[in-house]
């Protein structure tokens, strides 16, 4: 759309096809919003919607003055279309395949960066861990003798709510058709994968010059994943807080920190050891860790090149070691870490290294109920608003009912 129509839609204060008072009625039934009014709408922050619209996910004009405006039916479409906008973006891959070939597929798709594998070898627990939240891909061994993996794969291509969902099918011929794909062997796996986490609509990069910092091809989408879960700047909970207490007791460190990595910003929702509630993000360990699956040890930070330099390394603070471990979002993206901190070199052992990854998913953990009971809550109250709406048109004509019976007064209503 034009800015020129754009504008005169705005001003008008009307969408295509309709002229009602749309600046006397309320935000959830005007054809026109502010980003502000977006947000609400979705359930996010102002900064998310924002990167939204900016990043052409929810299509939008500028009016005279120079502020956004968008259609609340794109708006809408955001939580009921396809998924595959940014807001539906997915680092998710369920792999279903036979219990021994299990290992073959791990191997092919832990080539692909910035994803998390879930692994199935029953096809009905594999169709709830789909339809809980959409993933980025659906692998699926095609084993003839299988009739439950079949029926799955039918029901999954039929299924138009998986929208930007790739199905990746190995080991069967067929012609790709939309979002299906047909691979012959595990080769071609990992290729297909990668394809499938490059698909979504990924927001540009916060970053108006490079930073110092190294970080993850998919950022744009770990941030607004991040402001998707409302983490940033809150006050300090119990949850978190006994496992940072818990890695530093049971690791034997000083400072145990949660880590969230906002684009300017360490912030750490719990910390143990440590005064500092935030540093710069060029500070941050922890931007290593987000780049890979796996804990990250620097067993000396002052003789390690990518940390000698580091404020943290060669101030007042006098950090030697780090680990960390990656915690994710229930969509496989990364929001940080827990880590330990120490001010003396060393190394962990295997098993204090399953401590700190068994730790680190228990944070995952919490932030997954979080997030599912901010979703949940913002369903229901969008559902209620519907509702409120729909049930408008009825309420207007009984009213209109009983002005034409006999005998039947009403009382005026002024528009609200």
């Amino acid at each position: 759309m034009s800015t020129e129509v754009g504008a005169r839609h705005c001003e008008a204060g009307d969408g295509p096809g309709r002229r009602t008072a749309g600046a006397k009625m309320g935000f959830m039934d005007k054809d026109i919003l502010t980003t502000a009014e977006a947000a609400k709408i979705l359930g996010v922050s102002v900064r998310t919607a924002q990167l939204l619209i900016e990043g052409g996910s929810i299509p939008s004009w500028k009016t005279p003055g120079g502020h956004r405006r968008v259609y609340r039916r794109d708006v809408l479409a955001q939580i009921t279309g396809p998924a595959q906008t940014a807001m539906a973006a997915s680092a998710r891959v369920i792999v279903i395949a036979r219990p021994e070939r299990m290992a073959d597929y791990e191997a092919a798709v832990a080539k692909v960066r910035y994803c998390v594998v879930e692994r199935y070898t029953n096809a009905y627990a594999a169709l709830l861990a789909i339809g809980s939240r959409l993933p980025a891909a659906v692998v699926i061994e095609a084993e003839p003798s299988d009739g439950a993996r079949l029926a799955l794969l039918e029901s999954l291509r039929s299924d138009p709510a998986l929208g930007g969902t790739r199905i990746l099918v190995v080991g069967r011929a067929g012609a790709d058709v939309g979002m299906t794909r047909f691979i012959e062997g595990l080769p071609a796996l990992t290729e297909a994968v990668e394809s499938a986490i490059r698909g979504a609509v990924e927001p540009p990069a916060p970053f108006e010059t490079p930073p110092s910092f190294p970080f993850p091809a998919n950022e744009g989408q770990r941030l607004l994943a991040l402001e998707r879960s409302g983490l940033v700047d809150t006050p300090p909970e119990d949850a978190f807080d006994r496992l940072t207490w818990l890695a530093a007791r049971s690791l034997d460190a000083p400072v145990a920190l949660l880590t969230l990595l906002t684009p300017t910003r360490q912030w750490f929702k719990s910390r143990y050891g440590l005064d500092m509630p935030d540093t710069p993000r060029g500070w941050a360990f922890c931007n290593y860790t987000i780049l890979q699956k796996d804990i990250m040890v620097a067993e000396n930070l002052a003789t390690d090149q990518r940390f000698v330099e580091n404020p943290a390394v060669s101030g007042d603070l006098g950090f030697r070691f780090y680990a960390g471990c990656p915690v994710v979002d229930p969509d496989g993206f990364t929001l940080g870490s827990l880590c330990v901190i120490d001010t003396r070199p060393r190394a962990l052992d295997d098993t204090q290294k399953q401590i700190l990854a068994s730790l680190a998913a228990l944070a995952s953990d919490e932030i997954k109920l979080r997030v599912t009971d901010r979703q949940l809550r913002r369903a229901v109250e969008h559902g209620t608003s519907r509702g409120s709406v729909a049930a408008a048109p009825a309420r207007s004509d009984s009213k209109r009912d009983a002005e034409h019976r006999p005998g039947v007064a009403t009382r005026k209503e002024g528009v609200t």
